[in-house]
């Protein structure tokens, strides 16, 4: 009796009656959570359409047992990381006809006028975000940070073949031992004594005269730790990897002779990174040098020496709009996320229970790493955390812990309720 009175419903919508689809899929949903033994197929035509993943198909649907849809959780992953609402949005209602053109950003030829558009659009909004110098290159590449780590060397270790590393965390450490494999590589200075909790203070001197270059993590993912000022190294080229704090704050890009980033970090999904460069040093990449690598080669093409990610490039751009329009600019950007982080962190000092492990002078405003030094306590944290709706707070594999990243997407709201969360938990292990 009860499936044939869904059924009659169900006939009633397909004869334009009053109710929506939408209704319908929300009026089945609650159906299928209060009565587990409804398994019925309904062979019912809706207007030939196919809806979402509510079951419903061309010709029939499948009413089967069904969780209640959760709300959106605080995603505090350190990347893939959490992106605007906003920027979902757009692209989700974009993602079949992007702007009247017929086709998703997906599917789009690279060389067509409309991703033209885009992609130019992308470079404009970074140059006037990070007022970068007429004389830098924006490039927009495949292969992550990680490719970075052996195209650094070489395209610019290829005057004297030396380079000068700090190594402040992992991906430092990475950087360094691709390097090596190219030149005469030092370590200038490291942080690796007190397990990076900390960056380490450099003198002029600490540096080769003689060095092609100066390189540096300037935001650690890991252990939460950045540069708040730059190493002196005076007129020797400085390369900084900005993954983890990307468009968080200004940089003066002057200061560099690159500086890049990981866009799935801080700006946009996987796939994309993004260089900026000083022209002077272009065109001198080593002989050995794979053409993908050769960052001469993607100048002169405008990063289209073949596919780019197109569809990461396009939501880079949703991304920038979103920092330019919304928040206002790097400058908002920069006071929203000392608000975020001071709440955290003022928390973290304050608690009996939990531990920030970084050096006050030197936290990270996107990545905060704490600990309560019980393995079994952080277990039952994490677990407990994520029931709540508070995601991806385990810390890296290698050092254990919990970590937070709140980067520029996440609402001070979600940290607050994170706070929130925390002190009652404190409250109920003590």
């Amino acid at each position: 009796m009860v499936c044939n009175q869904k059924i009659s419903i169900l006939y009633a919508v397909k004869h334009n009656i009053s109710l929506k689809i939408n209704n319908i899929v929300i009026f089945l949903s609650i159906i299928c959570v209060y009565s587990r033994k409804l398994h019925t197929i309904i062979d019912n035509k809706l207007n030939n359409s196919i809806i979402g993943d509510t079951g419903f198909k061309q010709n029939q649907f499948f009413i089967q047992e069904r969780k209640p849809i959760m709300a959106r959780v605080y995603n505090f992953s350190a990347g893939p990381s959490t992106l605007p609402e906003k920027v979902l949005k757009q692209a989700a209602d974009e993602m079949m006809d992007y702007q009247g053109c017929g086709q998703s950003v997906m599917e789009m030829s690279h060389r067509s006028k409309v991703f033209d558009k885009i992609i130019k659009d992308a470079e404009a909004l970074m140059r006037e975000l990070y007022n970068v110098p007429d004389n830098y290159k924006v490039l927009f590449l495949q292969g992550g940070a990680s490719a970075q780590f052996s195209a650094i060397p070489l395209n610019f270790m290829n005057d004297s073949k030396k380079a000068d590393y700090i190594i402040t965390g992992q991906w430092a450490k990475k950087a360094f031992a691709e390097a090596k494999k190219y030149g005469d590589v030092v370590e200038a200075a490291s942080s690796a004594d007190k397990t990076f909790t900390y960056i380490p203070k450099t003198k002029p001197e600490d540096f080769r005269d003689d060095a092609d270059y100066v390189y540096i993590c300037m935001n650690n993912t890991i252990y939460g730790t950045v540069y708040k000022e730059l190493p002196p190294v005076g007129d020797k080229v400085l390369i900084a990897d900005v993954s983890s704090c990307a468009l968080s704050e200004p940089l003066d890009i002057s200061k560099f002779g690159m500086v890049y980033f990981g866009a799935q970090k801080n700006v946009a999904p996987a796939g994309l990174v993004v260089a900026i460069i000083r022209e002077d040093l272009l065109g001198n990449a080593r002989d050995i040098t794979p053409v993908m690598m050769n960052y001469k080669v993607q100048a002169d093409a405008d990063s289209l020496y073949n596919t780019p990610p197109c569809w990461t490039i396009y939501i880079c751009k949703l991304v920038l709009e979103w920092i330019k329009n919304d928040i206002g600019g790097l400058e908002k950007m920069k006071e929203r996320n000392e608000k975020k982080a001071s709440i955290l962190y003022n928390f973290l000092d304050n608690s009996k229970l939990f531990k920030g492990t970084v050096v006050p002078e030197d936290r990270s405003l996107m990545n905060v790493p704490f600990v309560i030094g019980d393995d079994e306590l952080e277990k039952k944290f994490i677990a407990e955390a994520e029931a709540n709706g508070f995601v991806n707070l385990k810390g890296h594999r290698t050092v254990g812990g919990m970590r937070a990243s709140i980067y520029n997407a996440m609402p001070i709201e979600g940290v607050e309720k994170l706070v929130e969360f925390m002190a009652k938990f404190e409250e109920e292990n003590k």
